[in-house]
């Protein structure tokens, strides 16, 4: 039995790596151990209750207002006092967070060997996104296993000299997760949003938090929502807001009063899912919306001026208009009223996954860990069969929470502890 850890501490760490937590806990050759930074608090508790997951070890670390340099002192000291106890064989960590950067460091520390799950992406511009790109390169040079989402991400990381046999292409594991949580039962879990489904006119849904545009910025994204609200009168523009108070203090005040603006607190997962099945246009800044919108078939407008998921763009799903009021407001205008143009991208093919990425993880793990074949690399519209659990892991979610269908129980109670370790993969 091989011991696993998986890090993470934000709402989409946590959607991503739930498949994958799942897939591992029905192989028998894994002891898995689940640690949450906390580096979202609330959001992230949303995301462990909808997937039913209760971590191993919850580090608790979010304060007021921290800054990068806390958070990652705090990961790194408190991961310095766990990793030598725990002893695991490997350290899986998803993205480009602070939390993933900081337990990769970590890691890397105490001679463990680090999977990056989400690997490759790159805008080639450090500071943009800040600090997910400084984060995602840092991390591929810590990292022995490098699960790229996209044979895009995979290419970024062999033009870095990161060796072929060291990556492996998945799919996004975002896909998988998506899958289940649209078919889940449910509303979109504020009282705010009942009426929607009544709603005759078009929906568009904006969700905006990048540190790189936080002040002016966010506030010319408020100025081109309300320039919208305005212009369009039956349109419904629906704003889950981050609950970082930066965030609200910029994007807020530009909004002014509008009856066809809502906004509303952070949904759970499965709610904001429902929300991205039910509208007509999403605009965001958000990573993972940029590769979930498309799966659903919803044109995509990124308020950024770069993008380390250029497989969108390049396929049509997705299109970059920054945050200048005068490019965003007659994008979405287009969208609205032009057939032609909406069409284009909303049935463009989307080319982030398949659903099966989980099972695809968990084979390159056992592989990684000298216990399984090698892993046939996903394809963008070819799926690969993907092993069933009990061989090399394939992929399941649990029900529905709620869904009366049972369910497997709560992650993180139960695991086997396991001394034995592996020898950091050399490079």
């Amino acid at each position: 039995m091989y011991k696993i850890m998986v890090v993470f501490g934000t709402r989409p760490e946590a959607i991503k790596v739930a498949p994958v937590i799942r897939t591992l806990l029905e192989e028998p050759l894994f002891d898995l151990v689940t640690v949450a930074t906390a580096q979202h608090r609330y959001m992230l508790d949303q995301v462990l209750k909808i997937f039913d997951i209760v971590p191993d070890v919850d580090l608790d670390m979010l304060t007021p207002r921290q800054t990068l340099g806390g958070m990652t002192e705090h990961i790194l000291t408190a991961l310095g006092r766990l990793l030598p106890s725990s002893r695991p064989d490997l350290v899986l960590v998803q993205g480009d967070t602070t939390t993933a950067f900081a337990a990769s460091l970590a890691a890397y520390y105490h001679r463990i060997p680090v999977a990056h799950l989400e690997a490759g992406l790159r805008t080639g511009d450090i500071w943009s996104p800040y600090p997910e790109e400084a984060n995602r390169r840092l991390i591929a040079c810590l990292s022995a296993l490098h699960l790229a989402p996209t044979p895009a991400s995979a290419a970024n990381l062999l033009a870095e000299t990161v060796p072929a046999r060291s990556v492996v292409v998945t799919g996004n594991t975002v896909i998988d997760a998506l899958r289940w949580a649209v078919t889940s039962t449910g509303d979109y879990g504020d009282p705010a949003l009942d009426g929607l489904g009544d709603h005759t006119g078009p929906v568009l849904l904006v969700t905006a938090h990048r540190r790189e545009s936080w002040g002016p910025p966010l506030r010319r994204v408020g100025t081109a929502l309300a320039e919208l609200a305005a212009a369009e009168p039956e349109l419904r523009i629906v704003i889950p807001l981050h609950r970082n108070p930066v965030v609200r203090e910029a994007l807020l005040p530009p909004l002014g009063e509008h009856a066809n603006i809502t906004v509303v607190e952070p949904l759970d997962y499965a709610g904001f899912c429902q929300l991205m099945n039910r509208c007509d246009v999403i605009l965001t800044d958000s990573g993972g919306v940029q590769e979930e919108g498309p799966s659903l078939g919803k044109p995509v407008l990124v308020m950024r001026d770069t993008t380390e998921r250029p497989e969108g763009v390049a396929a049509g799903t997705t299109r970059l208009v920054g945050t200048d009021p005068t490019v965003i407001v007659p994008e979405v205008r287009s969208l609205l009223h032009d057939r032609a143009a909406y069409q284009r991208m909303a049935g463009a093919i989307n080319p982030y996954g398949d659903g099966l990425a989980a099972g695809r993880v968990a084979a390159a793990l056992a592989h990684f860990l000298g216990a399984g074949p090698p892993v046939e690399s996903f394809v963008p519209g070819r799926s690969a069969a993907v092993p069933p659990p009990g061989t090399v892991p394939g992929h399941r979610l649990p029900d529905p929470v709620g869904s009366g269908h049972g369910g497997s129980g709560h992650v993180g109670s139960g695991h086997r502890a396991s001394d034995h370790r592996v020898p950091v993969a050399s490079e």
